[in-house]
């Protein structure tokens, strides 16, 4: 493997939006049982001063919409050069597999309309139907190959986020096309993404168009939000993402190339993350929390569960304490499947976030055990 596939697989893991920790087989729901009702941002009552609320909330995203796909007709057979400058032929999308640790490829391809062509699923697939596909990623972030031969596939959409890299060309060794997408995510490249799904499935036309779609909605709900934001760069909000795994003494803050700096400038923050100078994903110092002085601290629900919650986090990150976001006790958790997915769900994704920094008394914390799957860092 090229030290640059190499470098990027690493990179995408500490950014990644799903995996299987023990609970082989579990689908994420979208973070909310079926009964949760989910408050949009248009319908919520907003804070008139976001930047001193006290309290936690959780960003609650609504299952996945059921509507029907319409079905597409690829244009066989297909020649894409990938990310990682391989030239793949396809001539058969009749058994697709789409894998990656955020659910978005699959997403991705249920909603280019081939989610019928799906054949097995990674433990972050929530598309319609997702439950009822073989599971070939059984741990952690790890493909088992003979899953997915099993499953006579003619085609693997995948990236780097998987391992081991054994494994994907044991399958592009038994004649199996694969084709490697980017494994980098933020808002800018969600459009991307999808093109790059479309074009290896031979639906180059319905992938800019819902590249189009995806990106519009992005765009639109950005706006919202910066409609209800504060317009005094002064009383925004200042957020800080934080990596937590208390049972492995794990704390990391994100920073710029992380993601998580797209994403919290896409819902009217301010990255302190950003200000200090902090770049990728690096374990957390006390000095640069307290340098940071966030007003909010944004984490995955899982990871706050592993430091036993708010009093936990207080308890293990003492630092947190000499921050406004400590002191108010102002932490936002999202679903590790979800919070930095930058899939096809993103819009959603951003509305949730945006009622639990802006609006947190409107929407309802989901239901214990409903947060998907927790996301780890590679050892």
């Amino acid at each position: 493997m090229p030290a640059r596939s190499r470098t990027l697989a690493r990179v995408a893991l500490l950014t990644v939006a799903a995996t299987l920790a023990g609970c082989a087989g579990a689908v994420d729901d979208g973070g909310a049982a079926p009964d949760v009702p989910v408050v949009r941002l248009a319908d919520a009552t907003v804070l008139a001063d976001p930047k001193n609320y006290v309290g936690a909330s959780t960003a609650v995203l609504g299952a996945a919409d059921g509507a029907e796909v319409a079905p597409a007709e690829p244009e066989l057979p297909v020649t894409v050069t990938d990310v990682q400058g391989t030239e793949v032929t396809v001539t058969d999308v009749s058994r697709v597999l789409a894998l990656d640790l955020y659910g978005s490829l699959s997403q991705i391809t249920h909603d280019l309309g081939l989610g019928d062509r799906l054949v097995g699923r990674d433990t972050s697939s929530s598309f319609p139907g997702s439950e009822d596909l073989p599971l070939v990623t059984p741990s952690a972030h790890q493909i088992n190959a003979e899953a997915v031969l099993e499953l006579a596939p003619t085609l693997l959409v995948t990236d780097t986020t998987l391992g081991p890299w054994d494994a994907v060309l044991q399958v592009r060794e038994a004649g199996v096309p694969v084709v490697v997408v980017d494994a980098h995510r933020d808002l800018a490249g969600v459009g991307t993404l999808t093109e790059q799904v479309a074009a290896a499935l031979g639906v180059p036309e319905r992938g800019a168009e819902l590249a189009a779609a995806t990106t519009a909605e992005v765009s639109a709900k950005v706006a919202e939000i910066a409609a209800v934001a504060p317009q005094d760069p002064a009383r925004r909000v200042r957020m800080v993402f934080l990596y937590v795994r208390g049972q492995a003494g794990v704390y990391y803050m994100f920073g710029q190339g992380s993601g998580a700096d797209s994403l919290i400038s896409a819902v009217g923050g301010v990255d302190v993350a950003a200000e200090i100078g902090w770049t990728g994903m690096k374990p957390l110092t006390d000095e640069g929390l307290v340098a940071a002085q966030p007003d909010l601290v944004l984490v995955m629900t899982e990871g706050l569960a592993s430091v036993g919650g708010v009093d936990g986090l207080l308890e293990q990150v003492p630092a947190l304490a000499q921050t406004p976001a400590g002191q108010h006790r102002r932490v936002v958790d999202m679903a590790d499947t979800q919070v930095l997915s930058f899939g096809p769900r993103t819009a959603d994704v951003l509305d949730a976030l945006a009622v639990a920094v802006y609006a947190p008394g409107s929407q309802p914390a989901p239901e214990a055990g409903t947060a998907g799957t927790p996301v780890e860092l590679p050892r």
